[in-house]
C-alpha cells in the first residue's frame, strides 16, 4: 500500500494548492485524512497509456477502505480541483486527485461527511440514505439524486440541509422503480441531463431540460454492453451541453463491463470506448469530467458495496477503483504569456537557440551574482552548445501547461565545471514564477550546468528559511526569467515522455526525443 508520502517533497509543495479548504457554512461534521491508495493499470498487456476507442487511459489507483469504511460510491463531480462523489449508504467525500505528466498516481487528501435530512438529521436508514449521483449548477448549486425513496435534493451546500425538491425530472421520476432509479445526473449550462437506471424503449430513460422545458428520449446501450444489459449509471456534462454518459454491466459468469458515451448537444450519440474483461474493472458508477488546456479527462469510481475484496478474498469481492482517461484530441496546447523582463535592476539577456526556436532570458547578474554568472561562463565557455532539453515535468492544476522542463549538461564530466555557491530566494528577492530559471541540483552548492525553466508559479521551490527541512530552508535558486519565446518552452513541456526512462517520480518525464540546445549566446546589451 501507498499514500502520497512517496512524494518526494518538492511535488509536494508543488500540488499543495489542491487541499486549500473550500467555502462553506454550517455543516455537518466532516473529517479529512489521507487515504492508502494502490497504483493499479488496465490490465491485458494494454500498458501505461493503452487506447480503449477514443479514450487513452491515464492511470488508476485502488482505494483501501481504511477505518472510514470508504465504499459505495456512486455519483461524481469535477469541481474546484477536486473529485466530489456521494455514496449509497448517505455520506458524501470529497477527493484531491494527484497526477503527474496527466497520470493519476495518488490522492492528495480526501474529507468524508454524513448527508443531511431537510430537518438537519443524519440520513441513517438505507432506504433514505441511498445517493446515487450529485451535480453541480452552474448557479452554484447542488442537486443529489437517491433511490429507494426516489428523490432529487436541491441544496446550496451539500454539507448542510437541503433547501428544496428539484421537481424538473418529476416525469422521469414517476417510472423510477425500488433500486433501478436515477443514478445519472448532470448540469450544464442552462440545463439538466437526467437518466434512471433501465434500457427499455417503451419507457424512456432519459430526460433533458433546459430552461423550462423537459425533453424525455431513449438512450440504447451501446455495442458491446447493450448484450450484456449495460444501463446508464452516470453522467457528466460541459457548459456547452455535451455530456459524457457511463454504462455499466454485470453478469456472473464474467464479471462488470463498462462504456462511456459522448452525447452532443441534440443528443446524437457517439460511443467513445467500451471495456469489457479481461481488463481490469469493477463496479463503475461515478463518472466526472474535467477540461483544461485544451484537453477533456474523464475520471471514473467504482460501486464497492458488494463485499470489498479488503475484506473477503472471494472471486465476486469488490474494490474501489479510481481510473481516469483522456477523450484523444489533436488540438494544440495553447502556450502561456510571455513573461515581462525585470526593469529594475541589472539583467544581461542571453538567447537560448534550440531546434524548436529561441528563448530569450534575463539573468539577474544584480540579484543573483554568482548564478547568473555561472550560466554565462557555461554559454562564453560552449558548454552548452549541443546538449539537450530533456525532461518535462507535467502537473495537473491551472491554469495550463503547468510544471517545469529541464535542460543542460546533465553531469557530462567533459561539461561541467565545480559546483557554486547557492543564492537562496530568501536572499535575492527572486522566486519561482512563470517563467522563471532555476539551478538543478542535489544538495546546496552542487548546482553546475543543469537548469529549469517554470510553466506558471512554482514558489514551493523557494526557500523557506523556517523550515526544520535542510534541503526546504535553502530551496531552489532562481537566476533568470524568460522574456520571449515562452511558446518554445510549451512545446518543449508539450512533448512526449518515454515510460521506460528515468527513477522514482521522474519515470515517464524524460522525453522521448530530446530537444537539442543549438547554440546559447550573450545579446548586445542596452546602453544605460
Amino acid at each position: 500500500m501507498m499514500h502520497r508520502s512517496f512524494l518526494p517533497a518538492f511535488l509536494a509543495a508543488l500540488l499543495a494548492a489542491l487541499l486549500a479548504a473550500l467555502p462553506g457554512a454550517t455543516r455537518a461534521a466532516a473529517q479529512e485524512f489521507f487515504p492508502l491508495t494502490m497504483p493499479v493499470d488496465l490490465g491485458a498487456d494494454g500498458g501505461p497509456e493503452a487506447e480503449i476507442g477514443e479514450l487513452i487511459f491515464r492511470g488508476a489507483i485502488e482505494i483501501e477502505p481504511d477505518e472510514m469504511r470508504i465504499g459505495g460510491i456512486s455519483g461524481l463531480q469535477w469541481w474546484d480541483g477536486r473529485l466530489h462523489a456521494v455514496t449509497d449508504d448517505g455520506r458524501w467525500i470529497v477527493m484531491a486527485p494527484d497526477a503527474i505528466n496527466r497520470r493519476l498516481v495518488d490522492l492528495a487528501a480526501m474529507e468524508i461527511g454524513p448527508l443531511l435530512a431537510r430537518d438537519g438529521d443524519e440520513l441513517e436508514d438505507k432506504q433514505r440514505a441511498d445517493a446515487e449521483a450529485i451535480a453541480r449548477l452552474s448557479s452554484g448549486e447542488w442537486l443529489i439524486a437517491f433511490e429507494r425513496e426516489q428523490r432529487i435534493w436541491r441544496y446550496d451546500d451539500y454539507r448542510a440541509a437541503p433547501k428544496a425538491s428539484e421537481n424538473r425530472a418529476a416525469a422521469l421520476l414517476a417510472d423510477a422503480r425500488g433500486n433501478s432509479g436515477i443514478e445519472t445526473l448532470a448540469a450544464f449550462e442552462g440545463g439538466l441531463l437526467v437518466c434512471g437506471e433501465w434500457v427499455d424503449a417503451a419507457r424512456p430513460n432519459c430526460l433533458r431540460v433546459r430552461g423550462g422545458d423537459a425533453a424525455r428520449f431513449h438512450m440504447p446501450a451501446p455495442e458491446g454492453i447493450a448484450e450484456a444489459g449495460g444501463v446508464p449509471v452516470d453522467a457528466a456534462c460541459k457548459a456547452d451541453g455535451t455530456c459524457y454518459v457511463l454504462f455499466r454491466s454485470y453478469r456472473a459468469a464474467e464479471g462488470n463491463r463498462a462504456a462511456i458515451v459522448e452525447l452532443a448537444p441534440d443528443d446524437t450519440a457517439r460511443t467513445l470506448g467500451v471495456m469489457m474483461p479481461p481488463l481490469n474493472l469493477d463496479n463503475f458508477e461515478g463518472l466526472a469530467v474535467r477540461e483544461y488546456n485544451g484537453a477533456t479527462f474523464l475520471y471514473i469510481v467504482s460501486d464497492d458495496n458488494f463485499r470489498n475484496c479488503a475484506d473477503s478474498d472471494a472471486d465476486n469481492c469488490q474494490r474501489t477503483l479510481l481510473m481516469k482517461f483522456e477523450i484523444k484530441s489533436d488540438e494544440p496546447p495553447p502556450p502561456p504569456a510571455n513573461v515581462e523582463a525585470p526593469r529594475d535592476y541589472e539583467t544581461t539577456s542571453v538567447v537560448i537557440e534550440t531546434d524548436l526556436g529561441d528563448i530569450t532570458v534575463a539573468l539577474e547578474t544584480e540579484r543573483a551574482p554568482v548564478t547568473a554568472a555561472n550560466f554565462l561562463r557555461y554559454a562564453k565557455e560552449v558548454r552548452f552548445d549541443g546538449t539537450f532539453f530533456y525532461r518535462a515535468m507535467k502537473l495537473e492544476r491551472d491554469p495550463q501547461p503547468n510544471g517545469l522542463i529541464q535542460g543542460g549538461t546533465q553531469q557530462d564530466p567533459k561539461r561541467i565545471l565545480p559546483g557554486i555557491e547557492h543564492e537562496p530566494t530568501s536572499e535575492t528577492g527572486l522566486s519561482h514564477t512563470n517563467g522563471a530559471l532555476s539551478m538543478a541540483m542535489g544538495d546546496p552548492g552542487t548546482a553546475n550546468g543543469d537548469f529549469s525553466i517554470m510553466l506558471q508559479d512554482q514558489t514551493g521551490l523557494d526557500a523557506r528559511p523556517e523550515s526544520d527541512n535542510p534541503t526546504w530552508q535553502s530551496g531552489y535558486a532562481v537566476f533568470g526569467y524568460v522574456t520571449g519565446g515562452m511558446d518554445v518552452v510549451a512545446a518543449i513541456h508539450a512533448l512526449p515522455g518515454d515510460p521506460d526512462k528515468g527513477e522514482g517520480v521522474m519515470k515517464g518525464q524524460m522525453l522521448a526525443d530530446p530537444v537539442t540546445i543549438i547554440d546559447v549566446r550573450v545579446l548586445p546589451q542596452a546602453p544605460q
